[in-house]
């Protein structure tokens, strides 16, 4: 397809349309862009309102933010909707309160400022500027390192520079603060913040451990005390756990009678355990009814012949040397043997070592209040009346038995559990009674609210024919008669044309037989033939009329010499 030829044909229609006509076709262009424009921008509007009644919470988070959000509402139990990407909704009566609770959690987290600052240059920057860019950059790079570890919700960390000087002793070596935001029941151990220091000096030039100071959210010091440290940490943990614990088993409760009781915001549970922290460690040794040879040991002895002297008597030679050979001894000649047998058996041995758990459980108490139930009335002067009906007995039985099976409870441990149905003051206080008209319209919306769509579909449609019938079938139509007197025109100058060239014809014959009669061969001078025509015209005119002739003539000298006006001025004088 050529496109420039079609281009071509559009701007010559465009150039032989008058002033108005141009206006016309401009003005419909233009509001043929604006109605499509407006579509899309009511189609934009529509998709980020998925439902009735929801708003858009945050807009543009990154895939981390998003999944904390996404957390935070399912462990809510509130109702959202990802119309796109990045993108979440909530109902609108909600999204103010959850931006403030989730601004109070840190989420989103706000982006820090890293090195990227230097990906774009700018002409003038002074050393001084670069100096402190250079600074941010480092504190940003050290909260993004420090927020990676798990323990660390959010980082802020400040770096001091001090001014160079050129006396070694006058120098002041650098600092550094960080405040740590800790997850909740979290906390760090003492190699983790000495980890923080080292990391923190390291990136520093001569900074060293000793000049980083780290605190918590509350204001408490971190590493300064390697003992105290641990011992609060140890404790921290110990409070941190027994947290955990109770708050699971609260979110636990309210997931359960959250849809007894029409919602989390109508059940208050709150629970308290006590724990054992005191680790006990114990070694168990046990001996089997089995038993088997280890070891197996057999030693022999003999001996045969005299009986050794036995050395006694005075000390000198003859005592102490023993018997002279060839002498018969009288002593009694003996034969001595012995045997011994050794068995080592082995029995069945186990030997346990047995460390107690990080903490046990010693009671458990539980409270539980659920909010009754309310109808909408209508009273007598036709307003609507919220009333309050309580919970019945074998209803308040059965939320027992939930609550007990969802906490474990141990009768033998002492553990406790109580449920009372009370009237929620912030349900009848949030209640805002309707209007008839609003009751009216809210009937409306439920009855034609499935059709919505189609309604706006058709309004567009109905619009767009209007406009059709009112602008652009008009203009058509006067454009499709333009052209149509363009074309009897042109088939009127056809016709002329044609018209002539038989004139024309009709003409050179007639030249033609003229010049056969007057017998010309060399060609008819049609100047000379109108001369002559003309000489015998005015020949035959003063024949007929000299008089009138005389007149023209005599009027025409008079005109030419001025005579008229000469006998004017002569008569004036």
């Amino acid at each position: 397809m050529d496109f420039q030829a079609i281009f071509r044909q559009i701007q010559a229609i465009y150039k032989k349309q008058s002033f108005r006509q141009r206006l016309v076709i401009i003005g419909t262009i233009v509001a043929v862009i604006l109605m499509i424009a407006f579509l899309f921008i009511y189609n934009g509007r529509s998709s980020q309102q998925t439902l009735a009644g929801y708003s858009t919470l945050f807009e543009g988070l990154s895939p981390q933010d998003s999944a904390l959000v996404l957390q935070h509402l399912q462990q809510n139990q509130i109702p959202y909707e990802i119309p796109k990407e990045n993108t979440i909704a909530i109902p609108s009566e909600q999204v103010l309160q959850q931006r403030i609770i989730l601004a109070g959690n840190g989420i989103p987290k706000t982006s820090k400022v890293g090195f990227e600052i230097f990906d774009v240059q700018q002409f003038g920057v002074t050393d001084e500027e670069q100096k402190v860019k250079f600074l941010r950059a480092t504190e940003g790079e050290l909260s993004r390192t420090i927020e990676s570890l798990s323990p660390v919700q959010k980082a802020i960390v400040k770096v001091a520079l001090p001014k160079q000087s050129v006396f070694t002793q006058q120098s002041t070596p650098p600092t550094a603060s960080i405040v740590l935001h800790l997850q909740p029941n979290m906390a760090l151990t003492p190699a983790q913040i000495m980890g923080i220091k080292n990391l923190t000096a390291a990136a520093v030039t001569s900074l060293t451990p000793e000049n980083v100071k780290i605190t918590n959210s509350d204001g408490d010091p971190l590493g300064e005390d390697d003992a105290l440290t641990s011992l609060k940490s140890q404790s921290a943990m110990q409070r941190a756990h027994q947290k955990a614990a109770e708050t699971a088993l609260e979110e636990k409760i309210t997931s359960i009678l959250a849809a007894v009781v029409g919602g989390p915001d109508k059940v208050v549970a709150k629970v308290t355990m006590e724990f054992d922290f005191s680790q006990k460690q114990s070694t168990k040794e046990s001996y089997g009814p089995n038993s088997f040879v280890f070891s197996e040991q057999n030693i022999e002895e003999k001996r045969e012949g005299y009986k050794p002297k036995e050395i006694g008597g005075v000390p000198g030679t003859v005592s102490n040397i023993g018997p002279v050979q060839g002498l018969d001894n009288q002593d009694i000649r003996e034969k001595y043997e012995r045997s011994e047998n050794t068995t080592n058996y082995v029995t069945d041995r186990e030997v346990a070592s047995i460390k107690g758990e990080f903490a046990t459980l010693k009671r458990l108490t539980a409270a539980v209040v659920v909010d009754g139930r309310y109808n909408v009335e209508i009273d007598d002067v036709g307003n609507e009346v919220l009333r309050y009906s309580a919970l019945d007995d074998d209803t308040m039985t059965r939320i027992r038995a939930q609550v007990r099976d969802a906490i474990g409870f141990n009768p033998d441990r002492g553990d406790t559990v109580s449920v009372d149905n009370f009237e929620f003051s912030a349900t009848t206080a949030a209640y805002i009674p309707k209007t008839a008209f609003e009751r009216f319209m809210e009937g409306m919306q439920k009855l034609l609210g499935p059709f919505t769509p189609l309604f706006k579909y058709l309004v567009v449609a109905f619009i767009l024919f209007v406009f059709y019938k009112k602008v652009i079938a008009p203009f058509m139509e006067r454009m499709l008669e333009i052209h149509e007197d363009e074309d009897d025109e042109i088939e009127s100058l056809i016709k002329l044309d044609e018209d002539d060239e038989d004139s024309r014809n009709k003409l050179n014959e007639m030249r033609k037989r003229v010049e056969d009669q007057l017998g010309l061969s060399s060609g008819l001078n049609e100047d000379e033939v109108k001369y002559d025509i003309l000489l015998e015209k005015l020949k035959a005119l003063i024949q007929d009329k000299p008089e009138d002739v005389a007149s023209v003539f005599q009027a025409l000298v008079h005109d030419e010499l001025g005579i008229d006006d000469a006998k004017a001025l002569a008569e004036k004088k």
